[in-house]
């Protein structure tokens, strides 16, 4: 071959691996969610920008697949399969009941989700090791209950009686059974008021009331602890009419109005997923990618909810907040 020719077909060869490097970096990946917060709420918000500041975002090499926000538990099953026909390259899941929806339906199709216990709901085998096509947030929810507990009791410290609201389709019974233990080494007796669908919850909290509780732990559950959901609206309207004192699970949770909340942050728990969502998306199999968990807990106390039930959070606990609203 004469040393032109060569020159051409060498410039030719690296042309072709230019266009094919940037058709590569060009790629337009494909995300879908199956989740119950609404595409506004703030812990989706934080996701596109942790999303975004790894390198992936909508409209320019990411798609979103239309649906899949504020998702109620009705037609899980409908949805779930919908989605897996779109073709996505990953799905954001979860809690429990969307991510079990999904499970059932793909074994290939990588699942980033969020449960209060991975291991213990099977999605996956180890924390370190989840073996398939699902990985994701592990929240630790049976602990934190009963932290939550501990800092209820503390609140309300003449309380000799209190209730526990609990998701009876996700809280195991050993938890519920732990945190009436917990309570009565503390001197306090704990009723279990389990609800299996939104329309319960109201009727729930009364029960509450009627039986002389006098604060409530709304156990770890999508379906008491979302802020701006439409099942939270309700919770905090009946708690207010019944003027009980309450703790939920996320801190932003203290921060729409209600009295208390402590655990993680709805929104670091979305930037969490996010960077799992980037590194599926750049190639890294779900099945090695541990699963993660909270690295950050914070106590947030409502004083404008305490002073509208009457209540008077002792100081102790005012200065071990991590935020209060006052």
């Amino acid at each position: 071959m004469r040393r032109r020719d060569f020159i051409k077909v060498t410039a030719g060869l690296v042309a072709i691996r230019s266009l094919a490097a940037r058709a590569q970096e060009r790629r337009i990946y494909r995300l879908g969610f199956l989740v119950p917060a609404q595409p506004t709420a703030p812990a989706v918000t934080a996701f596109f920008d942790e999303l975004r500041q790894n390198g992936f975002t909508e409209g320019d090499n990411l798609t979103i697949i239309p649906g899949g926000f504020d998702v109620t538990d009705d037609h899980l099953a409908e949805e779930a399969a919908a989605l897996i026909k779109a073709a996505p390259d990953a799905i954001v899941a979860g809690p429990e009941l969307p991510l079990h929806a999904l499970q059932a339906l793909t074994h290939t199709v990588p699942l980033v989700g969020m449960a209060e216990d991975m291991v213990a709901a099977g999605f996956v085998r180890s924390l370190a090791h989840p073996g398939g096509n699902i990985t994701g947030i592990s929240v630790l929810s049976p602990e934190l209950d009963g932290k939550r507990q501990d800092i209820l009791i503390e609140m309300v410290p003449e309380a000799r009686r209190i209730g526990a609201v609990a998701d009876g389709r996700i809280t195991p019974t050993f938890n519920s059974e732990a945190l009436q233990q917990a309570a009565r080494s503390r001197g306090v007796e704990l009723s279990i008021f389990s609800v299996k669908e939104p329309k319960e919850i109201k009727s729930a909290i009364e029960a509450a009331k009627a039986s002389s509780c006098e604060a409530i732990n709304f156990l770890a559950s999508p379906m008491f602890s979302l802020p701006g959901s439409r099942n939270y609206e309700v919770v905090v309207e009946v708690i207010a009419a019944v003027r009980l004192p309450a703790i939920f699970q996320w801190p932003e949770t203290a921060e729409a109005g209600s009295l208390a909340g402590y655990g993680p942050r709805l929104t670091d728990m979305f930037r969490q997923r996010a960077r799992i969502v980037a590194k599926i998306l750049r190639g890294t199999n779900p099945a090695d990618i541990p699963v993660e968990q909270p690295a950050r807990f914070e106590l947030v106390i409502n004083l404008k909810a305490a002073n509208a039930i009457g209540l008077n959070v002792p100081a102790s606990l005012v200065a071990r907040a991590d935020k209060v609203i006052e």
